[in-house]
């Protein structure tokens, strides 16, 4: 396949279409502000790109870097803009219901969305849902958008304090960034499909990998570690603030 050519698969555009749909319906009842609409619109154009663009080409095809830079927008970009994009009104109603609760409590959603990750990149699993590119690369794709959607409710719509978001953030980081980082170092392709996949821009396979892994990474370590500061220097100057009062003379 021509790695210039656009993917305008129905199932795609009809996942999308849903998505945007179900948040223009959800803004009669629970309008958001500006700020917060424009990140689902960029959380959107962000998912086409990766999807309809020669990207989605090049990543069911090709590169094993690209492939790896969808995922990561699919289970970590776009997730964290839609997550934002609702307004705390929304997440208060919807945590009415128990199933909300259970499954955006720190420790069900961090768990999940880290075995989604794991268990996907598994080698005999990736190459099926690569080979197949039909409902399995389907759900691959699915599972990591809604995966990524509860590691980021407790971020944003949480009840916890900055410090404990803090310490949430670092944790997700620390426990994703194995994954990246074995990509990176491994001496040998680990992806069948990729190894007997066109090359590209004359990249070796090995040499995918490594910027599949390094991209991951740094990817990781810069998002990540961006939230994790902004929560932690919030709690940090809570805590200044509180110190500054309980030592005033009364």
């Amino acid at each position: 396949m021509d790695p210039h050519s656009w993917s305008l698969h129905w199932d795609v555009l009809l996942a999308i279409g849903v998505l945007a749909g179900a948040y223009l319906w959800s803004q009669r009842r629970w309008p958001s502000d500006t700020i917060r609409r424009v990140a689902f619109d960029v959380a959107v154009i962000l998912l086409l790109t990766v999807y309809i663009t020669p990207l989605h080409t090049i990543a069911v095809h090709y590169l094993l870097s690209v492939h790896l830079l969808q995922n990561v927008v699919t289970a970590e970009w776009a997730p964290a803009l839609v997550v934002f994009a609702l307004p705390s009104s929304f997440a208060r109603d919807v945590r009415r219901f128990r199933v909300v609760r259970v499954l955006t409590h720190p420790l069900v959603a961090l768990p999940l969305w880290l075995a989604t990750y794991f268990v996907w990149h598994v080698p005999p699993i990736y190459d099926a849902a690569l080979e197949r590119s039909g409902w399995l690369l389907d759900l691959e794709h699915l599972t990591y958008f809604f995966a990524g959607v509860l590691m980021w409710w407790p971020v944003v719509h949480g009840r916890y304090s900055d410090g404990l978001k803090a310490l949430y953030l670092f944790a997700a980081f620390v426990l994703a960034a194995p994954l990246g980082l074995l990509l990176a170092l491994l001496p040998r392709p680990i992806y069948d499909f990729y190894k007997d996949a066109p090359q590209l821009w004359g990249l070796s396979d090995k040499t995918d990998q490594e910027i599949a892994g390094v991209t991951m990474a740094v990817e990781q370590a810069v998002v990540f570690f961006a939230v994790f500061a902004y929560f932690l220097l919030r709690f940090l100057r809570t805590e200044q603030i509180a110190g500054v009062f309980s030592e005033s003379p009364r």
